[in-house]
């Protein structure tokens, strides 16, 4: 036997096996389902007993298998089941012929057979006849399973014939040495007549009668049969077939102890063995199964405690029975098997330990030169069963195996498909998700050296399977999440193939279809460049909105009442979310300042850098920057127009590096400290431009509190004299200016009271409003110096040392200006003959200029 069935369990030694197999040309779609019709039936309760009959499906098993039937029952091809399409009469002779060539292959070891044939209709489908079933078309076939059940009846009858035969007592005869096909060579010229020889038939005998009890439900009896044999085997030294006793010995307990199966999720059936005090109550008398030299069933007398094994013991006799094995270089399927199954049971017995030295044990078993493809589940099985006992990262080290074995150079074809597949699924075992966000929530767990080898494995993969854009994702995923444990030299390989794959086909955010359903998510380069501080910028003072109120009435206050509290909160998402103090405009430039480092040990270039907000229209305009290699925090103004109104919360910016387009949020960015990211946008407004007909003042007269714009003009006076100041003023934006208010403040330092000078006429002014945009309209202010010396006694001596200043302000919508005088400390280009105190001079600077939002 060079063929392993690597899905064998305990349970399957109570099992019939039943081939199911095409015969001419039959569409695998068709087939297969059939075959799932008549796998279902897989276990039958026997008339008139409490005994159940199980059956064990295959629609491939090599013949060479077959030989070993009278060494384990269960190998044993008992039934056969063939399905065939036969469309006209003529070819009726020919299709039953091949059914008849099929029952050759196992001929001697069926029970018995049957033909399914599908499409033929006539007179030949009305013949009765109890080996073919017909039926018109594969949709009207409802009677598969009732067939199958009467097939499974009619192979109970033959099994059960064959076990009394076996049994019952030949009146002298002799009983037949059962031998393995490598042993009958070894066998020849032995003396029959010797006592050894016959304790040896005696043992081998008894072990195939507790097999064939096992698989027609009489598990007591099985017990008893295989504790008598292995008696009788150890007294000769028969080691394979003591072998064979001991795991048919443990098959059996396997079965009392585990009624549901050991098979998992991998075992379609669940099996049902009788329960042991209803099986007795049914067992045959005492003395009906009698051989030469062979007791009467004394099952009663051992009694159940002593036939079924505990747990440990079960264990304790596999590995016995595979240390037998281990003896017959021939048997090295039987004892990778035996390995196998007490693997399956020692996993529901939660024993890892000791299931690993059974695969590890299984992984040294020297068989045959294997083929590629055998090597391949050989790998794979391994690979399962050491996941299910806990063994992960074992696992996923055979999983891998298997999938290199898929690209072997020795085969022709190599399957990059099966071996990008394979090492998919051995993610898990190293710890490693293709979802960056999993990289992003705290410490790397895994080996990070293990982990890249394998990326660079699904990269080159992806590569041969023709499918870049996956290349580029995952390469891409390397360098997101691996760039820690990059040396310099491997962050400018990785780089460098990253941007040859993009050169032909760019990384994208799009979601990408793995072979089989999964999707691979998108991949942002968070890191590159790695992003500290986010500050959403105020508009240029100039630019700034202020709120409309009337400059002549009374400023209410409209501050809120303080409310302390001590709950102060911490949550990063809030924060970002809470909302600025400040007002973007609409239609005007808006900035966000980035706090940026590049990791990298070379200069970084990014491309198409720009903001990702939702909440109004926004114009992101991107732009491009190159940084220096492993460069400090640089501030980076990323700028963009709201072109809508209402509430707009910056979520993260976009990139473009080494050809990946990235979407990087906020949200998903650690370490990243922000004021908030959420302002209001207002209607856009109009701007206003004043310029005026004197010259400009070298220095101000007083500091901009910064909500307000000014500028300073100067101009030189005497008492009494006049002189007009003319400002132009001009709409510069998109909006229509709509009012105008116009009106002055005095700056006094000393509690001097001067005289009013200023005065101005606004009809003229108002008559062009609304200010359309682009035009001009002219406002003329009056300036006249008029001082009451009657005031104060001093007040000659004091505006010797002090001139009058007057000093514009910002001007709104509505209109506004404010005119500040000052005392100057020194008169300015005093003319000459005027003494100190010479009330006849002072320095007058009117408004210049303003702007209007």
């Amino acid at each position: 036997m060079s063929v392993p069935d690597y899905m064998q369990c305990a349970e399957d030694h109570q099992t019939l096996l039943v081939v199911v197999q095409p015969v001419g040309i039959v569409s695998e779609e068709n087939f297969f389902r059939i075959y799932k019709r008549i796998s279902s039936v897989s276990q039958i309760s026997v008339r008139d007993s409490q005994r159940v009959l199980s059956i064990r499906y295959r629609h491939h098993y090599p013949p060479e298998n077959n030989e070993w039937g009278d060494f384990q029952t269960h190998r044993k091809v008992v039934g056969l089941i063939t399905i065939t399409d036969c469309f006209s009469a003529k070819d009726w002779p020919q299709t039953f012929e091949k059914f008849h060539v099929q029952k050759e292959i196992y001929g001697s070891t069926l029970y018995d057979s049957r033909l399914f044939v599908f499409g033929l209709q006539g007179e030949i489908t009305e013949q009765p006849r109890t080996d073919v079933a017909f039926y018109p078309n594969y949709e009207d076939c409802e009677a598969v399973e009732k067939r199958i059940e009467d097939f499974i009846e009619s192979l109970f009858i033959v099994l059960e014939s064959k076990r009394l035969d076996r049994a019952t007592d030949k009146s002298g005869d002799k009983i037949p040495l059962l031998c393995v096909p490598f042993e009958k060579k070894d066998f020849v010229g032995l003396d029959t007549d010797s006592r050894h020889y016959k304790k040896r038939c005696q043992g081998r005998m008894r072990k195939h009668v507790g097999d064939l009890c096992l698989q027609a439900g009489m598990l007591q009896d099985s017990l008893v049969h295989y504790h008598m044999s292995v008696e009788l085997l150890r007294s000769v030294n028969d080691f394979l077939w003591l072998g064979a006793a001991l795991e048919g010995l443990c098959s059996a307990s396997v079965i009392c102890h585990y009624p549901g199966g050991t098979g998992g999720k991998t075992g379609a059936r669940r099996f049902q063995g009788s329960s042991l005090p209803a099986e007795a109550a049914n067992r045959h008398r005492p003395g009906a199964l009698t051989t030469n030299g062979i007791n009467p069933d004394t099952s009663a007398e051992i009694g159940r405690a002593k036939n079924c094994l505990s747990p440990e013991d079960i264990i304790d006799k596999y590995k016995e029975a595979i240390s037998y094995y281990s003896k017959y270089k021939n048997a090295g399927v039987i004892e990778l098997e035996a390995c196998v199954k007490a693997v399956r049971v020692l996993a529901i017995q939660k024993r890892s330990m000791d299931a690993s030295e059974f695969l590890q044990n299984a992984v040294y078993i020297n068989l045959r030169q294997l083929s590629e493809e055998e090597k391949i589940q050989r790998y794979s099985i391994l690979s399962e069963l050491y996941e299910l006992i806990g063994f992960h990262r074992k696992s996923a080290f055979f999983k891998r195996v298997a999938a290199m074995q898929c690209v072997a150079p020795s085969i022709s074809e190599p399957g990059w498909r099966a071996c990008y597949k394979l090492l998919l699924e051995t993610l898990p075992g190293y710890s490693l998700s293709l979802d960056p966000k999993d990289f992003s929530r705290g410490t790397h767990r895994g080996w990070a050296a293990v982990q890249m080898r394998l990326l660079h494995e699904l990269v080159y993969a992806s590569r041969r399977m023709g499918n870049p854009a996956l290349s580029v994702r995952h390469l891409s995923f390397l360098l997101q999440t691996m760039l820690d444990f990059l040396s310099d030299q491997e962050k400018k390989d990785v780089t460098q193939s990253l941007e040859n794959y993009t050169c032909k086909c760019p990384g994208t955010m799009e979601l990408l279809t793995l072979p089989g359903g999964p999707t691979l998510p998108p991949v942002p380069f968070t890191k590159l460049p790695i992003v500290r501080r986010v500050k959403l910028l105020n508009l240029p003072a100039s630019l700034r909105p202020q709120k409309m109120k009337s400059l002549l009435g009374q400023n209410v206050s409209t501050k809120s009442p303080f409310i302390y509290s001590p709950i102060i909160a911490h949550n990063r998402g809030e924060e970002r979310n809470k909302k600025i103090d400040f007002q973007w405009v609409q239609g005007d430039v808006c900035e966000v300042q980035l706090m940026v480092y590049n990791p990298m040990p070379f200069e970084l270039r990014v491309e198409n850098m720009g903001l990702l907000t939702s909440g109004v229209d926004f114009e992101s305009l991107p732009a491009a920057l190159s940084l220096p290699a492993e460069s400090g925090l640089y501030p980076v103004t990323l700028v963009g127009v709201p072109q809508t109104t209402g509430m707009i919360t910056v979520n993260g910016y976009h990139t473009t590096v080494f050809g990946v387009f990235s979407d990087c949020l906020l949200d998903n960015l650690p370490g990243v400290k922000t004021s908030g990211s959420t302002v209001e946008v207002i209607p856009a407004l109009p701007r206003l431009q004043i310029s005026t007909s004197l010259p400009r003042s070298a220095h101000s007269l007083q500091p901009s509190s910064g909500d307000e714009i000014s500028t300073n003009v100067s101009v030189q006076l005497y008492n009494g004299e006049a002189q007009q100041l003319v400002i132009q003023l001009e709409n510069i934006g998109t909006e229509p200016l709509e009012t105008l208010e116009v009106t002055s403040r005095l700056l006094t330092t000393k509690e001097k009271l001067y005289g009013d000078f200023l005065s101005w006429n606004l009809e003229e002014t108002l008559a062009q409003f609304p200010l359309q945009p682009g035009k001009v309209a002219t406002l003329v202010i009056n300036i006249k110096v008029k001082l009451d010396f009657s005031c104060q006694e001093n007040l000659l001596q004091d505006l010797s040392d002090d001139g009058i200043s007057v000093s514009g302000f910002p001007l709104c919508s509505p209109f506004r200006q404010v005119v500040r005088p000052r005392v100057e400390s020194k008169p300015v280009n005093a003319p000459e003959g005027s003494k100190p105190g010479d009330p006849s001079h002072m320095k007058v600077s009117p408004p210049c200029t303003g702007t209007c939002e």
